[in-house]
């Protein structure tokens, strides 16, 4: 489905391709830090990783399969623009969940990853 907006057209289902990518990349990224942080947060995580990593390993596995094939159908068959927003989303969740979950500070060079890892993604989404 093709729509306007301010004079381009936009073919909604890669849109649809793009966000949907965008959401699993960062969804497997987050369950990545939980499976493998889980360990400093949690008794059972750390008296279980091979319980852990059975649990989570598929799952998370198959939600970044679907993820990169989104990707790689958006960007016309290009593996490396997947592979620049997984990266990118990846540093996004674990800053946050380390922030929140483990009360590590945000510090400048946190600050100024956060900010490259934003700008990889950008120059994915917006470089043609």
């Amino acid at each position: 489905m093709l729509n306007t907006l301010k004079g381009k057209t936009i073919n909604t289902t890669q849109m649809n391709k793009l966000l949907l990518g965008f959401c699993l990349f960062f969804i497997g990224q987050a369950a990545i830090w939980f499976q493998t942080n889980g360990q400093f947060v949690w008794p059972w995580f750390k008296r279980n990783p091979f319980t852990v990593s059975l649990l989570m390993g598929t799952s998370i596995s198959y939600v970044l399969i679907y993820a990169t094939r989104y990707m790689v159908e958006h960007f016309d068959g290009l593996l490396w623009p997947g592979r620049f927003i997984a990266f990118g989303s990846g540093i996004v969740s674990f800053t946050f969940l380390t922030w929140y979950f483990l009360d590590e500070g945000i510090t400048l060079k946190t600050v100024v990853s956060l900010f490259l890892a934003c700008s990889l993604i950008g120059i994915q989404l917006f470089w043609k």
